[in-house]
């Protein structure tokens, strides 16, 4: 019989290391590092855990710029019910015990999975673009929704479960997602024409067909100092309400609430890594202190100090 779920007391932790590949892509040309959290390497030959959820990540090859915004593995010592914060970013689960795997889209309400026992496997972040190509559906239907990946995903959960270390694992992954891309939608490897830039036919694939500008906006908004939503559009050329249409067709929550989610987002990940409350307000965008506090009653239903605490447990840096 499977162990009882602990208290939902953690947040999904790999969804913090894909928010942090929005603002800084990989150098084009360059295969990125292995980056893992403080004090949480996976060793190729695993250990005893020791933490409640252990995690490595590295951003995606270049050729899948467009499609995935990060890659992780993840580690966890039992079952465990998991408070998942609001996220801007989609994202793939493969457990590879088997246990899960999984699409969760993006959402603008905590919600808690007492349900879901992913415990050893990989997480991949996903774009709008990455949505529509991988999983054959517009963002917008992914939205606060967690369903099954197709059944051929078993096969990469198998392989993946008998390589012993996490580069080797990664670079699989690489592959398999590579492959499952259409052809019209992979990164044109011929030569630049004489205006830079590469035109392809549209895909018959695609569910849709991405407004990039609406896709470079989702980007803007989730960047540190992002300008408000209107200066987004008028940078962009367009109007608001152009933007707004766009966002509720291919991104499925507004402009204004993607921005919302990021600030939340990025003070979340500057608490997990121990700055200060008054610091990760300040410094993750907030107008004062009472407004940090009534956003983090609204994102996670906790206090900031019982997110803190939520956080140094799920990276086992509990007193």
């Amino acid at each position: 019989m499977p162990a009882a779920p602990r208290s939902a007391a953690l947040t999904k932790t790999p969804l913090i290391s894909h928010l942090e590949a929005i603002p800084n892509q990989a150098p084009p040309n360059q295969a990125p590092p292995n980056q893992a959290l403080p004090n949480q390497a996976l060793p190729n030959q695993a250990p005893p855990i020791r933490d409640p959820c252990e995690t490595i990540s590295r951003r995606p090859h270049h050729r899948l710029r467009g499609h995935v915004l990060s890659l992780s593995g993840f580690r966890t010592n039992a079952p465990i019910a998991h408070r998942i914060l609001p996220c801007n970013i989609p994202v793939l689960i493969i457990d590879i015990t088997g246990a899960a795997r999984v699409a969760t889209g993006a959402s603008a309400i905590p919600t808690i999975e007492r349900d879901a026992f992913w415990g050893h496997g990989m997480t991949v972040g996903l774009t709008p673009a990455g949505v529509s190509a991988l999983l054959g559906m517009p963002m917008r239907e992914l939205i606060g929704q967690t369903v099954p990946m197709p059944a051929f995903t078993a096969e990469l959960a198998e392989r993946l479960a008998v390589i012993p270390d996490w580069p080797a694992r990664f670079a699989l992954l690489e592959e398999w997602l590579e492959n499952q891309l259409p052809p019209c939608s992979r990164p044109c490897v011929q030569k630049p024409c004489a205006q830079k830039r590469c035109v392809q036919k549209p895909c018959a694939k695609s569910p849709d067909t991405e407004d990039p500008l609406i896709t470079e906006a989702w980007f803007r908004l989730q960047r540190p100092n992002a300008p408000r939503v209107a200066s987004v559009a008028a940078s962009l050329g367009i109007s608001r309400r152009r933007l707004e249409t766009g966002f509720q067709r291919q991104i499925g929550l507004p402009p204004g609430t993607v921005a919302r989610i990021a600030r939340f987002q990025r003070a979340v990940s500057m608490i997990a890594l121990g700055a200060a409350l008054p610091q990760a307000a300040f410094d993750s965008g907030y107008a004062d202190q009472p407004h940090f506090t009534r956003d983090v009653h609204t994102m996670s239903g906790l206090t900031p100090s019982a997110l803190r605490a939520n956080l140094q447990d799920a990276l086992g840096r509990g007193s």
